[in-house]
């Protein structure tokens, strides 16, 4: 057994070592899984918190031994294989795990994994001002109040934290004149700095409030590659513009960007809120511009003079563009001439769309789009509660392969992309589909090379017979390259748009057969 995984083991079995009061958060344990599973001669593989229903899922895989006395906060690395290449692969993921923290392997984890680690995460680096929180949803209140009461704002990347406990955070940081961003947020950038999911990003005059993950990725990166850039992307979680929470934690930092020099307009990101929590938000008044990108609202609302509010996240960003004199927004690009050509060329019996997304944000916005040009989409996340699944035979589907359903048990998509190979596979031989819409998320956090995974099932099912849609979400500064990633799909066959919105309108158009959907005007106001 090499030194990397010899310390304080609880429990040694041929499929599971469990290392006792060690915590790890969720981003870190997807790249542990995503080493392993990477590593020669590995069938199985899952880096793992042993909270009770994860230890439920382990004995479903056949790993039974060494599991009792197991908490929550111990750290699960639960492999299955060629015996030979155990010891390897495990070492891999001690080397994702704990190696770039600065641990050598050899003794205790690092202060940040043990319980108190806040302190001594402080003590290290005193100089602080934001905690990254990703602990158990039970648990992960207590731990932001702590962190508050040390002054520091908080990034909660948690899931599952009952939502009276969101409230009452929200409520004492707007007292303490701090953030609390999330729960579940996923996605930030401070400083120039990424934080979870998120893209490397030019520094300039916008803004970013969102309370949607890949929207937020969306947003930064549409700014920097039509010729702007971002102060700060502020992700505040999902509920946080519902009625029950109020958009606190929005409208504090709508109010911080207004104060904050370098900051020139703020665009605001979300999927519908409670229409009173918008109103609130877009009417008062402010000293600078303000963009709300309102994913899918179908209703007009009152806003201030200076402000605007879109129903797609392309739209929001083209008019903050304008709104700041920049000339270089092409969301249509080349996907005209593809599209045209395809819509001639596909069997008449091709007529559904399905939608394959690791992007929960951007299969919302896909699905919008989409639906007002062919009809319902049924989803694990409709837009409308008739419009679930399954569906009807031959109805179309888009699915969001990050939710829950799909990642228990295994890596969220953007981190490995096999559960969308497995049902990209399953396209080829429908005679049915006419296009297939995916998203490509690059950056940090994300695959090292998607593209190049995904490419290969994407040009069988364009040698099927259908087409493929791709819409690549990132920046000439992230590590997997952004043209290259682009380039592998089109070289598979795909047709490559622009945003993710030109994406879906392309897929709306190879199903209708009406190449003209891809200049579809999305720039309608939304304005009382």
């Amino acid at each position: 057994m090499p030194a990397p995984i010899a310390w304080r083991i609880r429990a040694v079995t041929a499929r599971a070592k469990i290392v006792a009061d060690c915590y790890v958060d969720s981003v870190r344990l997807l790249e542990a899984t995503r080493a392993m599973l990477e590593a020669p001669g590995v069938d199985w593989a899952w880096a793992l918190m042993a909270t009770p229903a994860n230890l439920e899922l382990l004995l479903d895989e056949g790993v039974t031994e060494g599991l009792d006395g197991a908490s929550a906060n111990d750290l699960v690395l639960a492999i299955r294989g060629a015996d030979e290449h155990l010891p390897a692969a495990l070492s891999r993921a001690w080397a994702v795990l704990f190696e770039a923290s600065g641990s050598t392997g050899a003794g205790a984890p690092p202060a940040a994994t043990r319980p108190g680690g806040l302190d001594d995460a402080l003590v290290l680096a005193p100089e602080a001002n934001v905690a990254i929180l990703s602990v158990p949803g039970p648990y992960a209140a207590l731990e932001a109040h702590k962190a508050l009461t040390r002054g520091l704002d908080v990034l909660l990347f948690s899931d599952n934290v009952p939502l009276a406990d969101e409230i009452d955070l929200k409520r004492r940081a707007c007292s303490l004149g701090r953030l609390v961003m999330g729960p579940g947020a996923g996605t930030a950038a401070l400083a120039g700095v990424g934080l979870g999911f998120s893209n490397r990003v030019a520094p300039g005059p916008v803004g970013v409030v969102a309370a949607a993950g890949t929207g937020a990725q969306e947003a930064m990166t549409l700014l920097v590659r039509w010729g702007s850039g971002v102060t700060h992307v502020i992700g505040v979680g999902g509920r946080d513009l519902s009625e029950d929470v109020g958009g606190l934690m929005a409208e504090a930092a709508v109010e911080a960007f207004d104060r904050h020099d370098a900051t020139e307009l703020i665009l605001l990101v979300s999927k519908p809120p409670a229409p009173a929590v918008a109103e609130r938000l877009l009417t008062k008044a402010a000293n600078k511009p303000l963009v709300a990108a309102l994913i899918g609202l179908d209703r007009p609302v009152a806003a201030a003079p200076g402000a605007a509010v879109c129903n797609t996240l392309e739209q929001g960003v083209v008019e903050s563009l304008d709104r700041l004199g920049h000339t270089g927004a092409d969301p249509i690009g080349t996907i005209d001439a593809e599209t045209a050509r395809l819509s001639t060329s596909l069997d008449q019996r091709r007529r559904r769309m399905v939608g394959l997304f690791s992007g929960g944000t951007l299969a919302y916005e896909a699905m919008t789009i989409a639906s007002r040009h062919i009809g319902p989409v049924f989803s694990n996340t409709p837009l409308d509660p008739e419009w679930g699944l399954p569906g009807p035979p031959g109805g179309h589907v888009c699915l969001d392969l990050g939710e829950e359903e799909f990642t228990v048990g295994r890596p969220h998509p953007m981190i490995d992309p096999e559960a969308r190979l497995e049902r990209l596979q399953g396209q080829v031989s429908d005679p049915t589909v006419a296009a297939v819409l995916l998203d490509v998320v690059i950056g940090d956090g994300a695959h090292p090379d998607p593209a190049a995974m995904l490419a290969p099932a994407a040009a069988e099912i364009v040698a099927s017979g259908a087409a493929v849609v791709a819409y690549v979400l990132g920046t000439d500064r992230d590590p997997q390259g952004f043209e290259r990633q682009r380039s592998i799909m089109r070289e598979a066959g795909c047709v490559v748009a622009e945003t993710n919105a030109r994406a879906a309108l392309a897929a709306a158009a190879l199903v209708n057969r009406d190449p003209a959907l891809v200049h579809h005007d999305l720039s309608t106001s939304l304005t009382a």
